[in-house]
């Protein structure tokens, strides 16, 4: 007989970044995540995590919201039901609940935990297998001062801690962030490749004008210059320059990726777990954007390191992640809720070892950070 979920807990942690962290719509200083522990019948327990960007200002899902959506909606349901059926148990969260993917990915997440626990294997087994144990990771440059960003870009890739960059722009007028975008990239050269993530500030003529400057300046990608919403632009933009599109607030699961294809939209894809509702959903997404010809990027919601490792174990079952990831998130918070950190090095991060997603809770640090 299968073990049963015996209880589930949401649990609101707090951690200061290392630094001021400035996007287009807000800038964070304190990353709130959502931790999901799921235990069963036999004492075992699995981990997940929830975590958005700037509480409301990313998404219409907030940390909070998340907490509450899993306390009053999904844990009744999930209750003595059979922790290993996680097929079974995804339907009947979509049956019931409309969206809500950040809280049904670290429900996943956390029974897929349990399961590779169960099985004493890692989760990216339970995925098909990883066909990488080290994973590319590039640093975004946030701070918005050119100096400071350039020492910060010189400093990591003599560390060989990173050597791709991301630079979040479209908070001031367009001349002033590709003059401070073309600074940096004049500083590093051809020895680290820089992005630019514009996070939906420009219309499509902005966009235009925008990107003609990027590609003379040569910038690598140009990460959702246009509202999420809008497909059209993204297509139109992705004909109109060879600098290529990383859509990202566009894409959410594989039914978006199939339509902003169908749309004529070539480029690249940001996938995120929390955007598509797990681990196994962020994998049907890049199924079709392989079959799309789309480029696949390994994306981040800036969570944590449970969350972080979900979403490695996602990414090394993939045969090629065209533009690497972006999986950060640990190395921006000042302190981390794990017995043992993920191990950054040679410009990329190794997959996680050992059962499951591979990490196991501090109790004192998580008792620390806790929201009370």
């Amino acid at each position: 007989m299968s073990a049963t979920i015996q209880s589930i807990e949401a649990v609101l942690v707090d951690i200061p970044t290392i630094r001021p962290h400035k996007l287009s719509m807000t800038t964070m200083g304190v990353q709130t995540m959502v931790i999901v522990r799921i235990k069963d019948s036999d004492g075992l327990e699995g981990l997940g995590e929830a975590t958005t960007i700037g509480g409301l200002a990313y998404g219409p899902e907030s940390p909070e919201s998340v907490k509450l959506t899993i306390d009053a909606y999904f844990k009744p349901q999930l209750i003595g039901q059979a922790a290993d059926n996680i097929n079974t148990l995804r339907v009947m969260l979509d049956r019931s609940s409309r969206g809500n993917n950040l809280a049904k990915s670290a429900i996943e997440t956390a029974l897929l935990d349990l399961l590779g626990k169960r099985l004493n294997r890692p989760l990216s087994d339970l995925l098909g297998g990883a066909v990488h144990q080290h994973i590319p990771v590039l640093w975004t440059l946030a701070s918005g001062d050119t100096a400071r960003d350039i020492d910060e870009a010189r400093t990591l890739m003599a560390a060989k801690r990173h050597c791709d960059f991301k630079l979040k722009i479209g908070s001031r007028p367009v001349m002033d962030d590709v003059r401070h975008v073309a600074a940096i990239k004049e500083a590093v050269g051809e020895h680290a490749s820089v992005r630019v993530d514009v996070n939906q500030a420009w219309d499509e003529a902005t966009a235009a004008k925008g990107m003609a400057e990027l590609q003379a300046a040569g910038i690598d990608l140009v990460e959702q210059p246009t509202p999420l919403k809008d497909f059209a632009a993204l297509a139109r933009l992705s004909a109109k320059f060879h600098i290529p599109i990383l859509a990202d607030e566009a894409v959410a699961d594989a039914t978006d990726m199939f339509n902003l294809a169908a749309a004529g939209f070539s480029g690249a894809v940001a996938m995120k777990i929390a955007k598509a509702g797990g681990p196994l959903r962020v994998l049907e997404q890049a199924a079709v954007a392989k079959a799309a010809g789309i480029g696949l990027y390994g994306g981040t919601m800036l969570e944590g390191t449970i969350g972080t490792a979900a979403s490695l174990h996602a990414w090394s079952t993939l045969e090629t992640l065209h533009w690497g990831s972006e999986m950060f998130g640990p190395l921006l918070m000042k302190d981390d809720i794990v017995v043992q950190p993920l191990d950054f090095h040679d410009n990329g991060v190794d997959l996680p070892r050992g059962p499951g997603l591979g990490v196991e809770i501090d109790e004192d640090k998580l008792a620390e950070y806790r929201r009370r």
